[in-house]
This record gives structure tokens, C-alpha cells and sequence, in this order.
């Protein structure tokens, strides 16, 4: 298998930029189109999904494993600050959203986490608006909950707290406009 110092062990978490935090439950060698080729197979739980990588395209890929204690840190920090609505079309807005959240960066993660999350006494959001929201938050809980030891839920639940604890500062002078 591979030597290199970023190599994943069975049991590892890692983040993959396109579906977020799996398990490497094995290593396999298989031979492919008369190649051997060395695979981590990734288990995603929430998708009930499988996922067989090619060791020698984890970099150009992105994997990686979960982010250090200084990066949560600054993730966690960014749902506390203002959030950044664009006077783009939504359309534009939900690309550059669903980039962010594929790069698999917990911060960029985070910010789109801010940004589309409406406290209970604002207004409704639309479908499309929801679903990037929840897509972000639960990409952001499950890398928190592999961190911290924890289920999704409950990261999740660590998360809204920060935001509404801080996104009313950032609502209240809405209404005096």
C-alpha cells in the first residue's frame, strides 16, 4: 500500500469533496484492465453508499482527512460572523453555493451555512434556498460529529445554536429600514 505520510488506515474518517465525510473500511488491490491497482473503499452511511478510490488519485481528487482543531476552530468562528448575501441572481448565488460545498473546505462550508440560515421570525426561504442549507449544514455537522465523537444530530444541534445565537444581531436592524 502506499507509504505516504498521508496515507488513510481502515477506520480512518475522510472527507470526500463531493459526498463529505466517509469511513476507509478496507484496502483492496484489484487487478483493472490488466493494471493493479491499489483502492480505498470508502463507506458513506448516510448516502448507504460505497466508494472504491485509486490511491494514486486521493490528491488530485481532494480527499483528505478530517480537519485540524485550528480549522474547525476557524469554521465555528465564521457561522458567528455577518453573513454575505450578494445581490446576484439565484441562480448564480446557488452555483457558487454548491461550489463551495464541494470543495469539501469546512470554512466555505461554514459560510454557506451562514449565509442561508434564516432565524424562526424572518422570512420563509424558498425550496432551493432550503436545500443547499441543509446540505451545507449537514456536510458541516458530520465532519464536526467525526471530530468531536459525536452523532450528526447533535453536531447539527451545536451548530444552529451558534447561528441563532448570533445571526439576530445581524436581523434586528432589518426591520427599522
Amino acid at each position: 500500500m502506499a507509504s505516504k505520510a498521508d496515507a488513510f488506515d481502515v477506520g480512518d474518517y475522510v472527507v470526500y469533496p463531493k459526498h463529505g465525510v466517509g469511513r476507509v473500511i478496507e484496502l483492496q488491490s484489484e487487478e483493472i484492465a490488466g493494471m493493479q491497482l491499489d483502492l480505498y473503499v470508502l463507506r458513506f452511511e448516510k448516502e448507504r453508499m460505497t466508494l472504491r478510490v485509486p490511491v494514486n488519485k486521493v490528491e488530485s481528487i481532494g480527499m483528505r482527512k478530517l480537519s485540524s482543531d485550528k480549522t474547525l476552530k476557524e469554521a465555528m468562528e465564521t457561522l458567528k460572523g455577518k453573513p454575505k448575501v450578494k445581490r446576484t441572481m439565484w441562480s448564480r448565488r446557488a452555483q457558487e453555493y454548491e461550489a463551495k460545498i464541494n470543495s469539501g473546505e469546512i470554512v466555505l462550508i461554514a459560510e454557506v451555512t451562514r449565509d442561508l440560515f434564516r432565524p424562526d421570525d424572518q422570512p420563509e426561504q424558498s425550496y432551493s434556498e432550503r436545500q443547499i442549507f441543509e446540505a451545507a449544514s449537514s456536510r458541516l455537522a458530520r465532519e464536526l460529529a467525526a471530530m468531536e465523537k459525536t452523532d450528526e444530530a447533535t453536531a447539527l444541534e451545536k451548530i444552529l445554536d451558534v447561528l441563532r445565537e448570533h445571526a439576530p444581531q445581524y436581523y434586528e436592524n432589518t426591520e427599522d429600514a
